[in-house]
């Protein structure tokens, strides 16, 4: 083998090597787009869903919360709420408790005064989003 690396060499290594890992790449995305569909379970998304996810934007939960990994890490994850919480009653109760004893301060989460439909809306929110499949995340029951 010449011990001469060429301009040649080079260019072959180049575009070899880009025109794997474009390859890679497709092959990645048409997989996931494959995946998709059988592990968030869009089927089961309804209007209260949407309204709950509108809910979750517009007060910035995810200033505070991480939802399935993604978000700020300074209060609880929230993609398994539903499960750890007790439900849609659980839920609700948690968000109608805050702030803990009528004290606000740095740890508590603020009272939104969300009416009855907002609170089952934001519960069956959070009930599609543990239902998603994480490959078992969070992984622990706590986030």
């Amino acid at each position: 083998m010449s011990e001469v690396f060429t301009k040649t060499m080079a260019r072959n290594i180049y575009y070899g090597g880009s025109v794997f890992f474009l390859l890679l790449f497709f092959s990645l995305t048409f997989h996931t787009i494959q995946a998709l569909p059988k592990r968030d379970h869009r089927e089961n998304i309804t209007e209260k869903v949407i309204n709950g996810k509108h809910l979750w934007e517009n007060n910035n939960c995810i200033g505070c919360h991480t939802l399935l990994g993604e978000g700020a890490y300074f209060a609880p994850e929230l993609g398994n709420a539903y499960k750890r919480l007790g439900g849609k009653e659980g839920i609700i109760a948690f968000i109608k408790s805050r702030p803990v004893n009528g004290i606000p301060d740095r740890r508590s989460m603020p009272q939104f005064n969300f009416n009855d439909q907002q609170l089952d809306d934001i519960a069956e929110f959070l009930k599609w989003t543990s239902e998603v499949d994480t490959a078992k995340w969070p992984p622990n029951i706590q986030g």
